[in-house]
């Protein structure tokens, strides 16, 4: 259900990829937790980067939530989607980026899973933590506020 409505909303076939590599780790991961919606992590991971129909930038998270909510999706859902990006984006650094101001840090445990998930795909391929800390440090400016929290992200997702 969740790749038709993608190509519905006309995602790239990259993102579709990306998608479901993203889906198959956060399953892996959830598996190590007992109190999991397997149900949730799966749409979630799914439909996290459906934003990427209206643009790559760092909106596409807050775009993706908004396309989702139109197409009748709960709430637990776009709090994934709009949660995914990095180990979370404060309320100070969502003003900085120019995006609505408010805290997008994954809150549940489902969103954690899926937002680290994630992380550790790039494009298809799994990488490390070392991998994702090395890009953080490159693509962000004083980066070690967020390399500080996806450790503790990892970490906390029994990843290491």
């Amino acid at each position: 259900m969740e790749i038709k409505v993608l190509k519905e909303v006309k995602c790239p076939e990259n993102v579709i990829e990306h998608c479901k590599a993203v889906y198959a780790k956060a399953m892996k991961m959830a598996k190590d937790f007992d109190n999991v919606d397997f149900d949730l992590i799966k749409t979630g991971a799914l439909l996290h980067d459906i934003g990427r129909s209206r643009t790559h930038s760092i909106r596409h998270a807050v775009e993706g939530a908004e396309i989702a909510r139109d197409l009748g999706y709960c709430d637990d859902v776009c709090n994934i989607i709009e949660r995914h990006i990095g180990a979370g984006i404060t309320e100070s650094e969502a003003a900085e980026l120019g995006l609505p101001i408010k805290s997008y840090v994954p809150q549940t445990l489902e969103d954690k899973i899926v937002a680290h998930a994630d992380n550790l795909i790039s494009g298809t391929e799994e990488v490390d933590l070392n991998f994702v800390i090395e890009k953080t440090r490159r693509k962000v400016d004083n980066p070690e506020e967020k390399v500080n929290r996806l450790i503790l992200l990892h970490k906390e997702l029994r990843q290491e």
